[in-house]
Formats: C-alpha cells, sequence, structure tokens
C-alpha cells in the first residue's frame, strides 16, 4: 500500500479532530498566544508557542499539543480546542512548530537515531526544553506533563513518551505510530516507508524492547497512553493501532486481551486495557469509518479526563451540530483567502485560511473556489466539499460557522493531481469576491 501524505486536527488533526485532529474556529479569548524565542536548547531548531490563560492555579499543568506535516504551533492552536479547554481548566498550551523538512511540509522528527534517545538530540530535547521553560516562568507542575497530537503530532506523541517517560505523565496520540516504526531518514516520507506501507508487523516484545533501550536503566512509572484512529485510515494504516497497543500494553507488562470495552459515543469503540489494581495504562479508540480525519468532536474532553485534568468524561455524548445554512455577508464585507500547498508525486494537500476582513461577522459561510484540471478531493477537513473537481463549494461545519471580524477559519483538503499542482483560485465567500495572498 503507497501512502501518498501525512496530514494533523488537524488537529484531528485534524490530532488535527475538531477536537485535536480536525481543526476548529476558536473564539477569542481574553489571554493570547505569545512566542518564546529563547527557551533553551533546541537542536531541532523548532519554534514555540504558548498560551497561558489569564486565570490558572499557581501550579498549573502543561499540555504539549503537536500538530501534522506541513501545519504548525499557530496553526493548532486555531485549529484546536485546547485553548478553550485551558480557558476553563487552567493548564497551559505548548504549540511546538516542526522545522524538518519531510517532502511534503515540515513533521516532526521521528525517525533520525538522535531522536530515538533521551539526550540524544534534534526535536525531543527541543521539546523537553519548552517543558522546562515553562515549568521556571509559569511554575508549571512537573507531574503533571502532558502530550498529545495528530498525525505527524501524534507520531511525537508515542515518540515522546518513549523517549522521556520521566517527563511526561500520560499522552493522546490520534493517528499515530509505534515509536522507532520510521526505522532512519530513509524511511521517511510515508510515501515510500515501510512503516507507513501498510506490512509493518513486529511482536508485542519487539515493540515494547524498542521502548524500553530508548532510556536504558529507567526503572520510574511509564506515561500512560490514549490511542485513537479512523477504521478507514489508509494514508497512516489503521493496522498500525494494533501495532501500537501492542507496544504498550507490552511496555506495562499487560495482556494483549481488553479489560473492558466500551462505546462512549456512537460509532467510537473503545478499548481499556488495566492493570492489577484496575488502573487503565491503554485506552485505544476505534472510530468506525473514519480516515486520515477524525470528524467527531469532544475528542479534546475525552483525553483531558484520560490525563486526569477535568475529574471525569463528559456527562453526555458530544456531537456534531448540523451545519448553518450559508447567509449572504453583511453589506461591504470582504474577505482574504491565503493558501498554502504541499505536493508530492500524485497527491497534494491544500490548507486554505479563510479572514474576515470586514466590519460584520459572516455567520454561516460557503467558500467557493476553482480547483485545476486534474485536480480531484478525495477528503477534507473543517468543512465539507462538493463536488470533488472543478467548481467546488467548501460549506461550514457545527463549529465553525461564524468569522467575526478580523478572525480566520482554518480548511484544508487532500486531492490528487495529474500533474498541475498549482494552488485552487478563484475565491468568493458566501458569493463575495475574496482577495488572495
Amino acid at each position: 500500500m503507497r501512502i501518498r501524505r501525512l496530514l494533523l486536527i488537524a488537529a484531528a488533526t485534524s490530532l488535527a479532530t475538531a477536537a485535536f485532529v480536525v481543526p476548529a474556529l476558536r473564539p477569542a479569548y481574553a489571554a493570547s498566544l505569545v512566542e518564546v524565542t529563547d527557551f533553551g536548547a533546541n537542536p531541532g531548531g523548532m519554534r514555540m508557542h504558548l498560551y497561558a490563560p489569564d486565570n490558572r492555579p499557581a501550579h498549573p499543568a502543561v499540555v504539549v499539543a503537536m500538530h501534522g506535516c506541513g501545519g504548525s504551533g499557530p496553526g493548532f492552536y486555531q485549529q484546536s480546542e485546547f485553548a478553550r479547554l485551558a480557558d476553563q481548566r487552567g493548564f497551559l498550551v505548548i504549540y511546538p512548530s516542526a522545522q524538518q523538512e519531510a517532502g511534503f511540509g515540515k513533521c516532526f522528527d521521528t525517525w533520525s537515531d538522535a531522536a530515538k534517545r533521551r539526550g540524544g538530540g534534534s526535536d525531543p530535547v527541543s521539546i523537553v526544553s519548552m517543558v522546562t521553560y515553562a515549568q521556571q516562568r509559569y511554575g508549571a507542575d512537573p507531574a503533571r506533563v502532558y502530550a498529545t497530537g495528530s498525525s505527524s503530532g501524534g507520531m511525537m506523541t508515542q515518540h515522546m513518551l518513549a523517549v522521556y517517560p520521566d517527563v511526561f505523565k500520560a499522552g493522546a496520540s490520534f493517528m499515530g505510530v509505534p515509536f522507532t516504526c520510521f526505522a532512519n531518514a530513509a524511511d521517511y516520507p510515508p510515501g515510500n516507508s515501510r512503516c507507513t506501507g501498510g506490512s509493518m508487523d513486529r511482536t508485542p516484545q519487539q515493540w515494547g524492547d524498542a521502548v524500553r533501550q530508548a532510556y536504558p536503566g529507567y526503572t520510574g512509572p511509564r506515561p500512560r497512553i490514549q490511542l485513537w484512529h479512523g477504521t478507514n485510515d489508509t494514508l497512516v494504516p489503521y493496522s498500525l493501532l494494533q501495532e501500537s497497543i501492542e507496544q504498550w500494553t507490552n511496555v506495562f507488562g499487560l495482556a494483549q486481551t481488553p479489560t473492558g470495552t466500551d462505546t462512549p459515543q456512537q460509532g467510537w469503540n473503545r478499548s481499556r486495557y488495566a492493570d492489577a489494581s484496575g488502573a487503565v495504562q491503554v485506552e485505544a479508540y476505534r472510530i468506525q469509518g473514519a480516515g486520515h480525519t477524525l470528524p467527531s468532536t469532544g475528542m479534546a474532553a475525552y483525553a483531558l479526563a484520560f490525563f486526569g485534568l477535568t475529574g471525569g468524561e463528559p456527562s453526555s455524548p458530544p456531537s456534531n451540530p448540523p451545519s448553518s445554512p450559508a447567509s449572504p455577508p453583511p453589506a461591504g464585507a470582504t474577505c482574504r483567502v491565503t493558501s498554502t500547498v504541499s505536493a508530492w508525486n500524485t497527491g497534494l494537500t491544500e490548507n486554505l485560511t479563510i479572514t474576515n476582513t470586514g466590519a460584520t461577522a459572516v455567520n454561516g459561510w460557503s467558500l467557493g473556489f476553482t480547483l485545476p484540471t486534474g485536480q480531484t478531493i478525495t477528503s477534507g477537513w473543517s468543512a465539507t466539499y462538493a463536488p470533488a473537481s472543478g467548481q467546488v463549494t467548501a460549506r461550514n461545519v457545527g463549529y465553525n460557522t461564524t468569522i467575526a471580524p478580523g478572525a480566520s477559519v482554518g480548511i484544508g483538503f487532500q486531492a490528487t493531481h495529474t500533474g498541475d499542482t498549482a494552488k485552487a483560485s478563484a475565491f468568493t465567500l458566501n458569493g463575495t469576491p475574496c482577495t488572495t495572498a
């Protein structure tokens, strides 16, 4: 199976989701995202952005939220629910920006030898420096540090739990792969990778040994892990979820048979692997029918509950509210669309940022645009897309119906192409032409 590209909620997405992997419009908050330029050792050459809610305890928890390939920390900030939940719960959110070029955008380094051992260098050391900065600058609690991410960020989540088990207490990996799935730089990017080629199969012992070898001699507690994957994901194959389960259950000395299963929400099949005391160490979600986007909202709340930051799971299953019908924009309303394309072989991804440059909010929107000849959309996030080629209309989903004055919403899609990898053109927002940047 040939994997054409590696997305992130989106951030779900996808993480990143509407919560982690599929991007969502983030409402305005009192606090703001800030960039930290001198946070310590940074062998990965990464950028750091941090969100510190105005109302927080003296020693807040830290969540490191990592984007997918081609994304960025500020993009994941806008495209996920972390900042809103941080305002509610008082934790800090670190948004790293990867700088490693992987052929279709910048991705987190989960392939180099330096990245696979504690203190070895590259991105893991940079990320730990960010955590240390948050502890020194904001008094963050060293006992409550968590990692999460979508696609490349989900891979890095499992990576960080393996390499720095003494730093992270738990993690939630969306559409990730097991630690050391990528053998080396030659096995990356996923388009030519044995890891994501659909045939990766190691024994639980082999997977577990890889984690233990990342920090030889470590005998402390291991971070708990939550794993999410769509059953129809062929970009980062669904089969890799089972490999991740085998790796982490082996690390914890648990059986491969779950100690409990349930359906917390329609289409979500959850398996739990608890130790002798009943504590769930590994938790796996199979999202039925989902591809390399996880379209349901509320996943962030379940991840935070797993981390122990909310005091319990959501009291009722979250749902996707229906899309609001698009209405004509207010008189004089204007818009701007920024587009970036990452292409490879016969595929590409295009990320679009829609900015309301008018003085009045747009409530319910549809973005029209023209795809170059030969491009066909195969999947998308943060909007519905129809038709798949030619004159396309992207319509808002339930969680991003409104674009406030000066605000932006990020959407995007994956497409195949026959040679023309140019950007989409002729953008209109609810029928009004937009400028492009």
